[in-house]
């Protein structure tokens, strides 16, 4: 599904509170909490989750979050997950400077200007911006240009939306996409069209012969 509107029932959402941390992750301190699974809750505000200073693992999906303020804090933060939510900007993981895989596929992140927040995270590996399986998107990713200017922009990527464009692999990677694209023919485009396949043997080769008479 691609991003949604609103969300039913999201004036009376969700907030991150002390008691929902501590239930969710099992831990009595905040501080002591590495790894937390919220994904689905109805979440409208992050509230304390900024006071997670040690969370490494987190994972929003599924929500109905506009924005990220409290995460900025959250400097070990090394894996997130915020797809399928309704975001329009990413600037709070500015901070995050040990980010180094993020999902924010099925959000309304509107153009590359969006990501130019993750440039300073050189830890920053894996970016998920949409995902064809769950049908998640972002407007930017219609673009012609998306993929290039992407690339450009975070040069660091190795695996952008499940695909690898550096290191050992990514020129495989390429040359796949590139065969996909020159033989996908264009409908609109001038010139003479593949011609329709044709059956390899004449009609009836496969029936079977009459029985030889006996010599």
């Amino acid at each position: 599904m691609e991003p949604r509107g609103e969300k039913s029932g999201e004036a009376d959402g969700v907030h991150v509170t002390p008691q929902l941390l501590k239930a969710r992750s099992g831990e009595f301190a905040l501080e002591s909490i590495l790894l937390l699974k919220l994904r689905g809750l109805g979440l409208v505000g992050l509230g304390c989750l900024g006071d997670c200073l040690g969370l490494e693992w987190l994972d929003l999906s599924g929500n109905a979050l506009t924005q990220l303020g409290p995460l900025a804090s959250l400097r070990q933060l090394a894996v997130l997950n915020v797809a399928d939510n309704r975001l329009t900007s990413l600037e709070p993981l500015a901070a995050c400077e040990n980010l180094q895989r993020l999902n924010a596929a099925g959000n309304l992140l509107a153009g590359p200007a969006q990501l130019q927040c993750l440039a300073g995270l050189r830890g920053l590996e894996r970016l998920r911006l949409r995902d064809p399986l769950a049908r998640l998107s972002n407007p930017l990713c219609t673009s012609p240009c998306y993929w290039a200017s992407v690339r450009e922009l975070l040069p660091g990527l190795k695996v952008l939306d499940g695909e690898r464009v550096s290191g050992r692999g990514s020129d495989f990677y390429q040359l796949c996409r590139d065969l996909d694209s020159s033989l996908s023919p264009d409908p609109g485009a001038p010139g003479p069209q593949p011609a329709e396949a044709q059956p390899w043997v004449e009609p009836g080769y496969w029936e079977a012969w009459p029985p030889r008479p006996a010599a």
